[in-house]
């Protein structure tokens, strides 16, 4: 008997190293606040959001002091 999928989908997000559960955590930050503004009745372009947390991403990158000096 084969097992159920959601069974499944949990031994393989387990399996996951803890880099790459993160990596789709950070990812899927996006569509789920897309979804939630457009249930809240003021929709949002996804890709807008995207690249909104990737000028973020970038300026904190850019702010971030150096230990070596």
């Amino acid at each position: 008997m084969a097992e159920p999928d959601w069974k499944g989908a949990i031994r393989r997000w387990r399996n996951l190293s803890r880099e790459e559960r993160q990596r789709r955590h950070i990812a899927a930050i996006p569509s789920h606040v897309a979804n939630s503004m457009a249930m809240e009745g003021e929709p949002v372009d996804e890709e807008w959001i995207r690249q909104r947390i990737t000028q973020r991403m970038a300026q904190l990158d850019v702010s971030k002091p150096n230990l070596a000096s």
